[in-house]
């Protein structure tokens, strides 16, 4: 007799997006024109920008939003417009931009990521054209695209317009600049734009920088125990030797790490019990308070300073005699 298997769990579904409500998307659609009237004074546009922002769709007018929030200024929006590569670390976004006219894509970006996962999605629109994003490792990418291309699952036949998203990869390649729906932008995946980073969020070190950077940091250390004291006191007390350098420069999360005097150092904390630190902080010591002894046999004074009179009381007591006792 075989054990039953267990019950197949269906995934919960993600939540649907929800594009701007009319009255949202007039006021976005306004500060897009606007930001474009502002941003057309310095450099140029291709033409239709100004029209194509009267016809901003509500999808559309949900990421200008979200870019917005997240930190995009004027001149970041021309550079937006104009095809930049964009990092924001929020990966809930990568939801929110799926709308219902969204589309799956097939692209070369960020070739690190499951694309069974988290597939690429374009969306079409008078203002991004082609929008195009995915997931990266920490948040989520888009960038605007000139053409729309067709590119997606499944085997068929190229048309012109796959043709022009191949002539705009040819300009990417001489010029270094990615071809946007409104002009060029150096802001290329290999140099995105960075919007809200999260500075938690760690790195790889490559691997060609490694001997570089520690190398530089024992010749510091060596300059360090020369200069820090005499010479023959640095002879008697050499520093540790690490067995490996490249552990102070490479943070992992969960342990210590970084220079300092405890920086990667297996240093162990010893605190007293919280109860029993919390028992005496909280029990009421006896406090001898001070005060004034009594005065017996005191008559009433008035001194007079000037205009000014104090009201005083004045015990009276004759030289050489004793002391009365309380």
């Amino acid at each position: 007799m075989t054990d039953a298997a267990p019950p197949v769990v269906a995934p919960e579904p993600a939540p649907e997006p929800i594009p701007l409500s009319e009255q949202e998307t007039d006021r976005v659609r306004t500060r897009v024109r606007l930001m474009v009237q502002i941003t057309s004074r310095v450099g140029r546009f291709r033409s239709g920008l100004a029209l194509a922002a009267r016809r901003l769709t509500p999808a559309e007018a949900a990421i200008i939003a979200d870019l917005e929030t997240h930190g995009l200024d004027v001149l970041q929006l021309r550079e937006v417009l104009c095809g930049a590569h964009v990092l924001v670390d929020e990966p809930e976004l990568y939801a929110r931009w799926r709308f219902p006219k969204s589309h799956l894509r097939i692209s070369s970006h960020h070739k690190d990521i499951d694309k069974k996962r988290y597939p690429d999605i374009g969306l079409r629109g008078p203002l991004v054209r082609e929008k195009l994003h995915g997931r990266t490792a920490n948040g989520t990418w888009v960038q605007l695209e000139k053409t729309p291309a067709a590119m997606g699952q499944g085997f068929r036949l190229p048309t012109v317009t796959d043709l022009r998203h191949l002539m705009d990869y040819v300009v990417y390649r001489f010029t270094k600049r990615n071809v946007g729906p409104w002009g060029l932008s150096s802001m290329t995946e290999r140099r995105p734009m960075y919007l809200s980073p999260d500075l938690g969020v760690t790195m790889d070190l490559p691997a060609s920088a490694e001997p570089q950077l520690t190398g530089a940091l024992e010749r510091i250390e060596d300059d360090d125990d020369v200069t820090s004291a005499s010479s023959d006191l640095a002879a008697r007390f050499p520093p540790p030797e690490r067995a490996n350098t490249l552990a102070e420069l490479v943070f992992v999360p969960g342990r210590r790490a970084g220079r300092g005097l405890f920086g990667a150092s297996d240093v162990y904390v010893t605190e007293a019990p919280s109860q029993a630190a919390r028992g005496v902080l909280d029990a009421e010591a006896p406090v001898s308070r001070w005060r004034l002894p009594a005065a017996p046999h005191t008559a009433p004074a008035t001194v007079e300073v000037g205009e000014r009179r104090i009201q005083t009381a004045a015990r009276l007591h004759a030289l050489g005699a004793p002391e009365e006792e309380e």
